[in-house]
């Protein structure tokens, strides 16, 4: 199953980021940990798998789910990890569901910033932890689109980075750290180059998977929005108050 993790990691930076952000989760074997905009479970198996947690993923294209059901299954971790259909501003759990969440590049695609904040809040135990890796809005404008997460302006919902700190601490959650990865970003992409140019296959290949024929432009166009400063990829941890 290692093979398909090049595919199975949506986000940017694919497993390299999952494994960056596994370093300041806390999870523990007794958790429940939500992940919020799941795919088809990459990350879900990786977190469930490395510390032995319980994970629930929720996405809201049902094709998604169920290739992550069936990956799952495949892994015998269907007694950990569970994936169902669902909104992320309306989930379907009760209040002070899960001791832990996260969610990987998926703010982007929601206008409800706060509704999505709230909702998380809503789900978590007190005290529970919650890490987001996502991109943020730089001051070099609108990136130009396609981009992986967004066909055009209009289905794009980028935050600045205060805007996201302020979003948390208006949602009842502490933020305790928020960095930038942009070099890890740019460094990355320029691995990926050189393996391409080489002839080889880069690390993270789940784009070409999901766009099909405008995935090319829309990797290029993020990794110009990197460079130009449009975009700022985010990692930030807090916690429910």
């Amino acid at each position: 199953m290692e093979a398909l993790a090049p595919y199975v990691q949506f986000h940017g930076r694919g497993l390299e980021a999952t494994e960056e952000v596994a370093r300041i989760m806390p999870a523990r074997t007794s958790n429940h940990v939500l992940d919020v905009g799941s795919g088809i479970g990459g990350p879900a198996r990786y977190f469930a798998t490395r510390f032995g947690c319980k994970v629930t993923g929720i996405d809201l294209t049902p094709e998604f789910c169920e290739v992550a059901r069936q990956l799952t299954q495949l892994r015998g971790l269907q007694e950990q990890v569970k994936i169902e259909v669902g909104d992320a501003l309306v989930m379907p759990f009760a209040e002070a569901s899960f001791d832990g969440a996260y969610s990987l590049n998926v703010s982007m695609n929601i206008a409800d910033k706060s509704g999505f904040y709230r909702e998380i809040h809503r789900v978590l135990k007190p005290a529970a932890w919650l890490v987001l890796s996502e991109l943020a809005r730089g001051d070099g404008g609108e990136p130009n689109y396609p981009t992986p997460w967004a066909a055009s302006e209009r289905t794009s919902f980028l935050s600045t980075s205060e805007e996201t700190r302020q979003g948390l601490l208006e949602a009842q959650f502490d933020v305790l750290t928020l960095r930038s990865t942009v070099q890890e970003a740019l460094e990355f992409g320029a691995r990926s180059r050189a393996l391409a140019a080489r002839g080889e296959k880069p690390p993270h290949r789940a784009v070409m998977l999901i766009h099909g024929a405008i995935a090319r432009q829309a990797m290029e166009n993020s990794a110009r929005g990197l460079a130009e400063g449009k975009l700022i990829p985010v990692e930030i941890f807090a916690r429910k108050r």
